[in-house]
């Protein structure tokens, strides 16, 4: 009987897999990338992928690029960024040492051509063009300014909205520093800001995620998701289109509402169950959304995309990053925690080119460090590192072409603005040509 019971359930088994060419299982259909033909794909491997594929694959871009995409970028999406640099002048401007920059990820934002950013104080730098502070302003109390509050940014032409980890939210005249208000929160936030009409989003380390009024700091509504017991350093984000909003929390839970009520429109679970302290070591990247697809990954070899309207997985993919990916035209890339350079199909998650962007260091290096954010220029990848190097990898051919020593700690990801780079120290800003 039980060997009658074992034979139907092989027969099942065998029945209900599938192998047509959308399954996502290996097959030899052929893909063409702008005249170059790929004899292999990577569909589902339960394994950190640590190999080359179709090293020698050549892939050419279409000219389509993105200019100002580091300003209120809604989608998360910086896309092709028109960015061609030499690499060759350096500018460096010192502050006080932000505490604990390792565990953060602090940004620079940009209104019209000036670069504003924070030291360890909390006062907030406005820098020209040239380099030239055109205001500086600090509105902690003595304690705070002891705390060594990290901030976040978010801007329009009028406004410049704060949220800090020590549970703060204020904003300012962007144009004079003036401060125009000043809220507490019954907890501190560790998220992207966004701008959307007249009201602006952040989300606290209770996974909740606020509307507020940009004219007032009144709370508009508020979205609970569940709590973790311990904080994740990880930054949270959040993505706009078409008066929705969709955002992730530090469970790994992504969420959906209506932008203009809070209303639930959906939620999904990444992970089928976490322990609650595991949570500290779950690193989700920024999510990004394109078409009617978002976009992130995870530091548990896993990576998504999900329907924007039902929340639906369209591809699952074992890729192990927490960086926030880019997409360009049909493709998307990203880079694994442990070097490796991802060129994906968008719509159906084949893996079309890995290379080894870490090739060059040596064995023992590479292990003690890991990526903190790439962007995709006009013709080459700038990937940061966490141990202070900032490479420039061809396009084309995935190669490295260069490694550049910035400093010997970890530095952020890079901001474009115009033709310079910008690149953030625990305490300087960097900026390139």
């Amino acid at each position: 009987m039980n060997r009658i019971l074992n034979l139907l359930f092989l027969l099942v088994f065998i029945t209900s897999c599938s192998f047509h060419k959308n399954s996502k299982f290996w097959n030899k259909e052929k893909i063409i990338i702008e005249q170059n033909t790929i004899d292999k794909k990577i569909s589902k491997n339960e394994k950190i992928i640590n190999l080359e594929l179709n090293a020698n694959l050549k892939i050419n871009l279409k000219e389509n690029s993105i200019n100002n995409s580091f300003i209120n970028n809604l989608s998360n999406n910086n896309g092709r960024i028109n960015y061609k640099g030499v690499l060759e002048n350096k500018q460096k401007y010192k502050f006080s040492k932000i505490k604990n920059f390792d565990q953060y990820e602090p940004k620079i934002i940009f209104h019209e051509n000036n670069i504003i950013f924070f030291d360890n104080k909390g006062s907030i730098l406005n820098f020209d063009n040239k380099s030239n502070l055109l205001w500086k302003k600090n509105y902690y109390l003595k304690p705070e300014k002891k705390i060594n509050p990290i901030l976040f940014f978010a801007n329009n032409n009028n406004f410049l909205i704060v949220a800090d980890n020590i549970s703060k939210l204020y904003a300012l005249d962007i144009n004079t520093g003036e401060l125009l208000w000043s809220k507490r929160n019954n907890a501190p936030f560790n998220s992207q800001i966004k701008i959307y009409k007249d009201k602006f989003y952040v989300i606290d380390f209770e996974n909740t995620l606020r509307s507020y009024s940009i004219e007032s700091g009144e709370e508009e509504w508020s979205v609970v998701t569940k709590k973790s017991l311990v904080r994740s350093q990880k930054k949270l984000s959040i993505v706009i289109k078409e008066d929705k909003i969709f955002f992730n929390n530090s469970l790994g839970l992504i969420t959906s509402v209506d932008i203009n009520t809070g209303q639930l429109l959906w939620q999904i679970p990444t992970e089928k169950s976490i322990v609650y302290d595991e949570s500290f070591f779950l690193k989700t990247s920024e999510l990004i959304g394109n078409d009617n697809a978002l976009f992130f990954s995870n530091n548990k070899n896993n990576f998504f995309s999900l329907n924007m309207e039902s929340g639906y997985i369209n591809w699952q993919q074992k890729i192990n990053s927490s960086l926030r990916p880019t997409i360009v035209g049909d493709l998307l890339f990203t880079i694994s925690e442990n070097g490796y350079l991802f060129v994906v199909e968008k719509k159906t998650g084949n893996i079309i080119r890995i290379s080894d962007v870490f090739g060059k260091f040596k064995k023992k290096l590479r292990k003690k460090i890991h990526p903190t954010g790439f962007i995709v220029g006009k013709n080459s990848i700038y990937l940061t590192t966490s141990h202070g190097r900032l490479l420039e990898i061809d396009t084309i051919s995935g190669k490295n072409q260069s490694i550049l020593k910035i400093d010997k700690n970890k530095i952020s990801r890079p901001s474009i603005l115009n033709q310079d780079m910008f690149i953030i120290t625990d305490n300087s800003i960097i900026r390139l040509n």
